[in-house]
């Protein structure tokens, strides 16, 4: 077992062989990069993550894909990471990376990404929800096909908290995604997935601290011309208590739709809105041409003038994009 220890916090980034000991940074450099990293978040779940890490580690033994498996601990407050520590040494591919301060799902997602050495990364969850013996399926999709640059584990049910509300929230999300992207999305938050690194690398800095990180990997896939494949699993009752709150979840998950839309594309936002304006304005001037031949109503210039500013601002931020497009893909 490797454990590292986030002594940066949760808001730095993830160390690299300088940052550790020199014994440290010796080992790590020795050990042959593995082809698979999987990075599994856990929270509080010193209940089920014994069981995960057996189930995953079984079915990657039995794939014959070389692998690692970072277990990130968000700063649990229970046994978790005691229990972690107790089996680790069973288990020659576990790394432990145990957070001081919890940081949420998207920033131990981010840091496993930047601390991970395979070429295929994965990214699941500690709660018994998602079938991970079916982790080397996903793998092997890749493999197969070298045109797809992500996985995605597509739900068919939904077992979650709040199921009434949950459901059809996340379905007109998930129909506002599919709209703005002009791809449909069977699953856009699944929390089981596998990329390639080298194509995530570029986007991580856009992950939110939170579970719409998974919203947000999707989105950057597709809005930047990578193919992404859904393969349909069965999804289990969490264990233990959620941490999903489905309001202000809710809310961040439409508000992170259209960030990343405007991030990449603005004017798929803005530019409808402001024709909209611009042809209530023009109604409403025609109108007033009949009505008050010498002039227009307040109200009239307003909405064109708000029109205008919507489109000019829409524009301004396409260019912005496209300028942007042009740096390096660090930048």
């Amino acid at each position: 077992m490797a454990w590292i220890g986030a002594d940066e916090g949760i808001l730095g980034h993830a160390m690299t062989p300088s940052q550790l000991t020199p014994a440290r940074a010796e080992s790590t450099t020795a050990l042959p990069s593995p082809f698979v990293s999987i990075i599994l978040p856990c929270y509080n779940e010193q209940d089920h993550v014994v069981l995960e890490i057996e189930r995953i580690s079984a079915a990657m033994e039995a794939s014959g894909f070389s692998y690692e498996l970072l277990v990130i601990d968000d700063a649990s407050t229970d046994a978790t990471l005691e229990r972690i520590k107790g089996i680790a040494d069973k288990y020659p591919p576990l790394k432990l990376v145990a957070f001081r301060r919890n940081g949420g799902a998207g920033t131990a997602r981010r840091l496993g990404t930047q601390q991970a050495r395979g070429e295929i990364v994965v990214w699941t969850d500690a709660d018994m929800t998602y079938p991970n013996e079916r982790i080397p399926e996903l793998v092997q999709m890749l493999v197969d096909d070298p045109s797809y640059d992500q996985v995605v584990g597509a739900r068919t049910s939904e077992q979650g908290s709040h199921k009434l509300l949950r459901v059809p929230a996340k379905w007109l999300i998930r129909k506002i995604a599919e709209r703005l992207t002009n791809e449909e999305i069977p699953d856009l938050n699944s929390g089981l997935r596998a990329f390639r690194r080298d194509v995530a690398l570029p986007y991580l800095r856009l992950l939110p601290a939170g579970f719409s990180c998974v919203t947000t990997i999707t989105l950057a896939f597709l809005s930047n011309q990578h193919d992404i494949r859904y393969l349909p699993i069965d999804y289990a009752k969490r264990s233990g208590a959620s941490k999903f709150h489905f309001i202000t979840d809710a809310y961040r998950y439409i508000l992170q739709v259209l960030r990343m839309v405007m991030y990449f594309n603005p004017l798929k936002v803005l530019m409808p809105l402001a024709l909209w304006l611009l042809a209530i304005g023009a109604v409403k001037a025609g109108y007033d041409l009949i009505v008050h031949p010498v002039r227009f109503a307040a109200n009239t210039v307003l909405v064109v003038m708000s029109g205008l500013m919507v489109a000019v601002l829409a524009l301004l931020a396409d260019l912005i994009v496209r300028s942007r497009d042009h740096l390096p893909p660090d930048h």
